[in-house]
């Protein structure tokens, strides 16, 4: 698959990147950044509620714990999550969607019978129906949930995409003249879909940092350390009293800002890889 050139990307996905790339910076570097412990190490007795100021620049939350250290740290959590789920699902759904495309048949019927059913069902209802099931839902657990039915998505693109390959003139050659399903399906099929693979990797990024918010929001994955979800929550209790709004904006800023940059990216590098859109200013 050919590439266009990187000038070629539209001016809301250069945006999109720089922000996500911001976002991986301070998530990486986050606990070397924060300038105060957190969880169990933070034994400096802060006192609660403590404003902003140049020692604390968001202040202090309820337990004395400083907030924009917190902050940090729970985008290293976000980060990793993020990654750990796009990547299985990925893996998982396109795997499947392939099989199911090239091969057809009964096997194509069943992924897609099972698609449809995961799709008819609410996503969230069935990452909280997870969740709720264990007692003390860790990070391993959130990853179980959110690929669950996070797949469905890779799933259904490279079925769709793999169902118009497979009939596309090389790869009808190479079935004649004797290559395996398997040289087939890597060599000529497969690099040809990881353009809107990437695409839906980049739109999922933003969406488990969504759905792990709203999962710890809602009381479930809190024991994720310092989720921005658990944040939230903590700060919507506070949010109208006169000074606290911090609390809750903090977080939820920095949700809408991976969000944004991840839905800004994905739009610019569908248009930047479809070949359709090149022609285009």
């Amino acid at each position: 698959m050919m590439l266009p050139p990187l000038s070629r990307l539209s001016p809301s996905a250069r945006l999109g990147g720089a922000m996500l790339a911001i976002f991986i910076v301070l998530a990486l570097l986050g606990p070397t950044l924060a300038p105060h412990a957190v969880g169990d190490r933070a034994i400096e007795g802060f006192p609660a509620f403590l404003p902003a100021s140049w020692a604390h620049w968001l202040g202090t939350d309820q337990n004395g714990v400083d907030a924009l250290s917190q902050l940090l740290h729970g985008a290293r959590a976000a980060l990793v999550l993020s990654l750990v789920v796009v990547a299985l699902c990925s893996v998982i759904g396109v795997t499947i969607g392939v099989a199911a495309g090239y091969f057809r048949g009964a096997v194509d019927l069943l992924v897609s019978r099972v698609i449809d059913i995961l799709l008819a069902f609410p996503g969230i209802l069935l990452n909280i129906a997870i969740v709720a099931t264990v007692a003390r839902p860790g990070m391993a657990v959130l990853v179980v949930a959110l690929v669950a039915n996070g797949w469905v998505g890779y799933a259904r693109v490279a079925r769709g995409q793999v169902l118009s390959l497979r009939e596309r003139d090389y790869v009808q050659a190479a079935r004649a003249l004797g290559a395996s399903h398997w040289r087939v399906m890597s060599r000529h099929v497969l690099p040809n879909l990881m353009g809107p693979v990437i695409v839906q990797m980049t739109f999922a990024f933003g969406t488990v940092v969504l759905v792990e918010a709203s999962l710890s929001f809602l009381g479930l994955g809190r024991h994720v350390d310092h989720s921005w979800g658990a944040m939230l929550d903590q700060g919507r209790t506070f949010f109208w009293k006169p000074g606290f709004i911090r609390y809750a904006l903090a977080p939820g800023l920095a949700i809408a800002w991976v969000v944004l940059a991840a839905n800004l990216l994905g739009d610019g590098l569908r248009d930047w890889l479809d070949p359709r859109q090149r022609g285009r200013s």
